[in-house]
């Protein structure tokens, strides 16, 4: 079970630093099965933050908690508290939709649309109603440079996003939930089963991204989170 201790704290003053995300005393069950128990921990606003622990140590189900993807999950229960920028996510009335877009999340595998590379990246921009073309265009070569991506496809935005690499694939999930613009982004072992290079660009990626945005990152490795981490728990 994930129990928070900080590992890694390389920017100076970070300890001091107002909290983006905090978790109080949560306590998170599956019918019967505690996945995590009485976890506090405080995530400091423009970091990387690493997530340590082995598998079913409740990594992805304390990510779950901060967007609330865990209420979809019908024998969830939870105690405690969950904070984004002061504010708890489980109060009455919070809105849900947009406190998903608020915090993104990036899971594993890669999971393109069947659809053209620049409808993924837009995809969630049309659903919140956005019809602009010029402003989708923006967005997507600006979500798409953040990714480390829009070199690569500039000139095949109007192909399908099948035909990219499982590298290239999990950059385009990155850029999908950046268009949205979150102030958190949240990512589960997003290099799996990657090749180096297409990790390295990731990696880069997500330095570049944490001087605007909160990264909270269950690594795939202990040395990718002593390559990105700026603290760790």
């Amino acid at each position: 079970m994930l129990t928070p201790d900080l590992a890694v704290n390389r920017r100076s003053g970070a300890s001091d630093a107002p909290a983006h995300v905090e978790f109080r005393d949560l306590t998170v069950r599956y019918g019967d099965e505690v996945a995590l128990g009485g976890v506090n921990l405080r995530i400091p606003r423009n970091c990387i933050f690493a997530l340590f622990g082995p598998a079913r140590s409740g990594k992805t189900t304390l990510l779950r908690s901060l967007n609330r993807m865990n209420d979809l999950i019908p024998s969830h229960r939870m105690t405690g508290q969950v904070l984004l920028a002061g504010e708890d996510v489980r109060a009455p009335g919070f809105d849900v939709p947009a406190l998903r877009r608020r915090v993104g999340v990036v899971f594993a595998l890669p999971s393109p649309l069947p659809m053209t590379i620049f409808e993924n990246v837009v995809y969630g921009l049309r659903l919140i109603g956005e019809r602009d073309r010029d402003r989708l265009a923006e967005r997507a070569e600006h979500a798409l440079v953040e990714a480390a991506l829009w070199d690569e496809v500039k000139d095949r935005l109007h192909t399908p996003a099948m035909r990219l690499s499982g590298g290239q694939q999990q950059r385009l999930c990155i850029a999908r939930t950046l268009a949205l613009g979150p102030e958190v982004l949240m990512l589960d072992e997003p290099t799996s089963g990657l090749d180096p290079i297409s990790t390295a660009k990731i990696e880069d990626s997500l330095r570049r991204l944490a001087e605007s945005v909160t990264v909270i990152i269950a690594p795939s490795t202990v040395q990718q989170a002593a390559r990105v981490a700026d603290r760790a728990a």
